[in-house]
């Protein structure tokens, strides 16, 4: 106990620029204590299990089961609407909605195309699953409707069921189909609603299994090389229409390598007018953006809308050049006024596209959650992972019924929609009103467009997708395994396709995840001179080994997969295991490369003392193991101790303990320091009653 003074002088005390440790090295302070065992610790302070976590949760679901809390909890809008400041947020929000539906548009037609439909379908997306979301969801700053990836994933189904004579339509009911193949063929549309109808019923589903945290399966290094793949799909999709060359259609397989090949086939039927739309439309954009852009930034928050420039002035010069009649060009055609029908989509392809599906949903849930989570983490407020997956599903079960696409959020609209000073979901109303208008009025106004203007968006807006490639060096330099699934992902989407690249990337994760788990952190304990701290010997070279005592620390989980590496590592650590032949590495240190069995290890230890701080979890095996070295050092006179185990490891060990007949008889300690001090006086009441040996 330090008197006033002395307070008072800490606490003007400056700290010590390089760590936190007092300047001032010769203040000491002493804590002084019984030597605890486990089983006398739980008594002192009154251990005892806790609740098992799902009756907590049942019933903390019977205490929250009122009308009341199921509103507020599955509709936020409920919560956050009431309490709207209209003073602070609406200017922001009308603002930010203004900007955020003038990027919708361009974008919205553009990869529309990418799902083989009709770009129409792309302002749908910006309207009806939108006002959904607005409902459910739980980020006001993400701005959800197309997304490049999402979009690609759901043509690529779109493609391989449906018809391509049907390729123009937007309803089934105004088609005049051929009753021979009614009954087998499907229109784009149609096949994009039952994707989207079933992508919404997974998200549903996981959100009623509590599954929100299923997203984690998808590591940074692998989202990073899988949509930076996927932007490689997107350039060779839009090619034909850059160049505005027709080309066949290639397989699902070695689809971006085939492109090429085919673009380079028909490069001599290259359409001239196209190319030089495209040319100087990319050209415009990308100045825009690189140079014009950052020095609007600093001066207004609302962005020059050069997208929808772009394909006005498009619009404009094809509608009074007549490019189409001139030189050929392809126009986007037919665009409907009004909203259109509500139809069923055709359930019974389900089975067909479930697999798909439940690839789309992953990738479009993990993509909106990183969104969600960057923006939440600037303006400190939490996201409800689960009620994310509500608000997804909700909303692309709902335009499912319109022929939109799965919803997925957008990084480049979600950061112009922030950056133009967002509030509150109002700002995706908003936008959503004003993509109305342009259904109800102004769609037509766009018929004359030429796609090579929407193809030549879609390219320029990769960029940032390309960029990720950089991400490679961060994640090589970080560790080689992330590298190697970056890779891995990269290699297999951009060579072979999609999801086969999503599955090579998920399959390179979990193997990452064992090979890390068999090469555990594993070290020996030296005490540091006159303190209760045990550091690693071969790092801290004030760390010094007790004689007789070896102290063994294990990081990681010890189960049936890494069971005989802790046995095997532990007793190579000790000397159990002595090395028969010697090496030198790179650095010039002795490395064993072989080892036998050490007879004469019990004249040189005594103790063993495993340290299992950092243990994280054991099973039935990992015990057995445990048990197997444990007898195997007693039969050689060497105590074994363990100490720093924390309570779900102790209570899995009393429950083996329960089971089975071979049980685990083990000392237990809470720290390293008490399982040493406990064996020295042990050792001297033994052999040297009259010694006292201080802590």
């Amino acid at each position: 106990m330090k008197n006033s003074s002395e307070v008072k002088d800490w606490e003007k005390e400056k700290l010590n620029p390089n760590g936190w440790l007092p300047s001032r090295p010769s203040q000491q302070f002493n804590v002084i204590r019984r030597v605890y065992q486990q089983d006398a610790l739980n008594k002192d302070a009154d251990y005892q299990v806790p609740e098992k976590p799902l009756g907590y949760r049942c019933k903390k679901v019977l205490k929250s089961c009122g009308f009341g809390d199921c509103l507020l909890n599955s509709i936020p809008i409920a919560r956050w609407l009431p309490k709207y400041n209209l003073r602070q947020n609406l200017v922001g929000d009308l603002v930010a909605g203004a900007t955020t539906a003038v990027m919708h548009i361009p974008q919205g037609m553009a990869y529309a195309l990418l799902a083989e439909v009709p770009p129409i379908v792309g302002l749908y997306m910006a309207f009806f699953p939108v006002l959904v979301y607005v409902i459910f969801g739980t980020s006001p700053h993400v701005s959800m409707g197309t997304f490049a990836v999402a979009c690609l994933m759901a043509g690529k189904v779109v493609t391989q069921y449906s018809h391509p004579e049907f390729a123009n339509t937007v309803n089934a009911t105004n088609l005049t189909i051929d009753p021979g193949i009614a009954a087998s063929q499907y229109t784009p549309v149609q096949v994009l609603s039952i994707v989207s109808l079933s992508v919404g019923f997974f998200q549903i589903l996981m959100w009623i299994l509590r599954l929100g945290a299923v997203s984690t399966l998808l590591s940074e290094p692998l989202v990073s090389g899988f949509t930076t793949a996927a932007s490689f799909h997107v350039l060779a999709s839009q090619l034909k229409d850059l160049f505005g060359v027709r080309i066949r259609k290639v397989g699902p397989n070695y689809k971006v390598v085939l492109t090429v090949i085919e673009i380079i086939k028909n490069i001599a039927n290259l359409n001239w007018a196209a190319f030089v739309i495209s040319a100087i439309t990319c050209t415009i954009i990308a100045l825009n953006n690189e140079l014009l852009k950052p020095w609007v930034s600093k001066r207004s928050r609302v962005p020059v809308p050069i997208e929808l420039l772009a394909i006005v002035i498009g619009t404009l010069v094809s509608r009074y050049a007549s490019l189409k009649e001139q030189f050929g060009i392809t126009l986007v055609g037919h665009i409907p006024t009004g909203l259109p029908e509500p139809e069923v989509p055709p359930v019974e392809l389900f089975t067909s596209i479930a697999l798909d599906a439940f690839t789309i949903t992953m990738v479009t849930y993990t993509i909106s959650m990183s969104m969600a989570l960057i923006f939440a983490s600037k303006e400190k407020y939490e996201i409800d992972a689960n009620q994310e997956l509500l608000a997804i599903g909700a909303s692309n079960v709902f335009g499912s019924f319109f022929c939109c696409a799965p919803l997925c959020a957008s990084l480049s609209r979600s950061y112009i929609q922030y950056q133009a000073g967002s509030k509150t979901a109002i700002t995706s109303v908003v936008s959503a009103m004003l993509i109305l208008c342009v259904l109800l009025w102004i769609g037509p106004f766009f018929e004359q467009l030429p796609r090579s203007v929407l193809a030549s968006i879609i390219v320029v807006s990769l960029k940032g997708m390309f960029m990720q490639v950089k991400e490679l060096r961060k994640f090589w330099r970080l560790s080689k395994l992330d590298a190697v699934v970056w890779l891995v992902t990269f290699l297999t989407t951009v060579i072979i396709d999609i999801d086969i690249g999503l599955a090579a990337g998920l399959l390179a994760s979990v193997a990452t995840l064992f090979c890390r788990s068999q090469k555990p952190y594993t070290c020996l304990l030296g005490r540091v001179l006159n303190t209760d701290l045990y550091l690693d010997t071969k790092r801290y070279r004030a760390a010094e080994e007790i004689p007789g005592i070896k102290i063994f620390h294990y990081c990681g989980g010890l189960n049936f997969a890494t069971k005989n590496l802790f046995r095997s590592t532990l007793f190579r650590k000790i000397g159990y295991l002595k090395p028969t032949e010697l090496v030198q590495d790179e650095d010039n240190l002795t490395k064993s490369e072989s080892y036998e069995w050490d007879p004469n290890i019990g004249r040189k230890v005594h103790c063993v003392i495993i340290d299992a701080t950092a243990l994280s979890y054991v099973d039935g095996p990992g015990i057995k193991s445990l048990v197997a070295a444990q007898r195997e050092l007693a039969s050689n006179s060497i105590t074994v101790l363990l100490a720093g185990a924390n309570g779900p490891v102790l209570e899995m060990i009393e429950r083996y303990n329960s089971l089975e007949t071979e049980q685990l008889q083990l000392d237990t300690f809470p720290t390293v320091h008490d399982a040493v001090v406990y064996y020295k006086i042990l050792i001297a009441r033994q052999d040297e009653p009259a010694i006292t040996v201080a802590s």
